[in-house]
């Protein structure tokens, strides 16, 4: 563009969402994008409604899971990140079990990459698919990384709903299990999202020390030969991925 021309809506919407990925506050992404309030305020409304923005509770607005679900299906059209990659493998051959990396995405996850282990089966997930946070490895890796705090503000807004029989439905139970995952470093899903499937998971963070997602193992539950040192190879990846992603 050049002179004083008028920005199309569609060169306006986009200048929040980049603006989004580092504000939430409306007057700071106004300030950011070079647009009024109301305008601002008119385009995160549109946002929400088609989820690629959220209200936070606190007056401000955050990404919407469809940002990572939209990225994670163009992911499976491209190969995961070149210093990303050769980890997950790796895990894959170590553990034969199939491999997940999702990123936070709100209050749930999304899969941005998935190898599939060595038996003869694929498990239902996929890439650009949201997972619940209480009641997947992945998830829960995430939750430990979080103040209680921060942990019971995200239970009020979405409840612990029941997957299996098998899902931890009380908040008092979550928090102790995520007590117990904060002391070993890894979490664990014993058929609490998808029956007959268990999985290990440890956190991912990036080079701020936020946590952004997580790294899983995952296998049935009938043919799961895991090896001894299972949970330490998942928290080794974790660790090399947020290395590669600039955590210290």
């Amino acid at each position: 563009m050049t002179g004083d021309a008028p920005l199309s809506a569609a060169e306006k919407t986009l200048s929040v969402l980049e603006a989004l990925a580092d504000h939430s506050r409306i007057a700071d992404i106004a300030d950011a994008s070079g647009l009024p309030k109301a305008t601002v305020h008119r385009i995160l409304q549109t946002l929400v409604q088609r989820d690629f923005a959220r209200a936070d509770g606190r007056g401000g607005y955050l990404g919407g899971p469809r940002i990572l679900s939209l990225a994670g299906r163009f992911l499976q059209r491209l190969d995961v990140a070149e210093h990303v990659h050769p980890t997950l493998r790796d895990l894959q051959q170590r553990t034969g079990w199939t491999v997940h990396l999702a990123l936070l995405s709100g209050d749930e996850a999304v899969y941005a990459a998935k190898l599939e282990g060595a038996r003869p089966y694929h498990l239902a997930s996929r890439v650009g698919m949201s997972l619940r946070l209480h009641c997947t490895s992945i998830g829960k890796a995430i939750l430990a990384a979080m103040p209680d705090d921060e942990v019971r503000a995200l239970v009020r807004r979405t409840g612990l709903p029941a997957r299996t029989e098998r899902t931890v439905t009380d908040a008092g139970a979550l928090l102790a299990e995520l007590a117990e995952v904060r002391k070993r470093g890894y979490a664990e899903d014993h058929e609490e999202n998808e029956t007959g499937v268990r999985a290990v998971g440890a956190a991912v963070f990036d080079h701020t020390g936020e946590v952004i997602g997580g790294v899983s193992t995952a296998a049935l539950v009938d043919l799961a030969e895991a090896p001894a040192d299972l949970p330490e190879l998942v928290v080794r990846a974790a660790a090399d991925v947020s290395r590669a992603l600039g955590a210290t």
